[in-house]
């Protein structure tokens, strides 16, 4: 990792209060390599270079590690190419995390990184969320469910309840998001969520604007 982007990395962090060892760096600067890398062979991101994975994929991975507690299990539903997922591990390492994505190139780029960090408490799944298998294997499992690119919100919303542990929290990842979409989905869930926090902010190094929605199971 050049030197600027690890700043980027190591200041952005501590923009979300999170302070990173060199050891958490090594492991940062091996999953950038082995992404860039694959992604000449397969589609993983469109994000081509250094800085753009830093920032658009690291530390937007890591805004949420706020919304995590100790030894949350959590499920990363489309986790594409381990994003948000395998970040948070890598930072909060008693986290229990479950990965799944419908794309089976991606899932086999999870598990190589899995590998190659050594990470423990983790797996990663291909399959889709919706499955009526998957619902029933993974029912009412989860203290966390986690969305970073994958569906709109109410359908990431109405895929996690089944998943969900009874006050378990959904969290959408979304870009710039009206206090008027805010207050609709509120109103169009709160039979079976509660909006507990919704944060707004503009991610560090960039003027890309992020909204993080929290949403509890009732």
């Amino acid at each position: 990792m050049e030197t600027g982007n690890r700043e980027i990395l190591l200041r952005g962090a501590e923009a979300f209060g999170i302070d990173l060892a060199e050891c958490v760096i090594l492991a940062f600067d091996i999953y950038l390599r082995e992404l860039l890398k694959w992604n000449q062979r397969i589609n993983l991101t469109a994000i081509r270079t250094e800085k753009g994975v830093v920032i658009k994929h690291f530390l937007d991975s890591l805004s949420v590690c706020s919304h995590m507690s100790g030894d949350n299990s959590l499920l990363d539903v489309g986790s594409g190419a381990g994003f948000p997922g395998i970040p948070l591990k890598i930072v909060q390492t008693s986290l229990q995390v479950t990965l799944i994505d419908s794309v089976r190139k991606r899932v086999d780029f999870q598990r190589h990184m899995v590998r190659l960090l050594g990470l423990r408490g983790i797996e990663a799944i291909h399959g889709r969320v919706q499955d009526e298998e998957v619902v029933e294997q993974m029912a009412e499992r989860f203290d966390r469910t986690i969305s970073r690119a994958f569906s709109d919100t109410a359908t990431f919303l109405n895929m996690s309840h089944p998943l969900l542990k009874r006050g378990g929290m959904a969290i959408a990842m979304r870009g710039k998001t009206t206090e008027e979409e805010v207050h609709r989905l509120s109103k169009e869930e709160e039979r079976r969520y509660r909006l507990q926090k919704h944060v707004s902010f503009v991610l560090p190094f960039s003027n890309f604007e992020r909204t993080i929605l929290l949403f509890e199971k009732q």
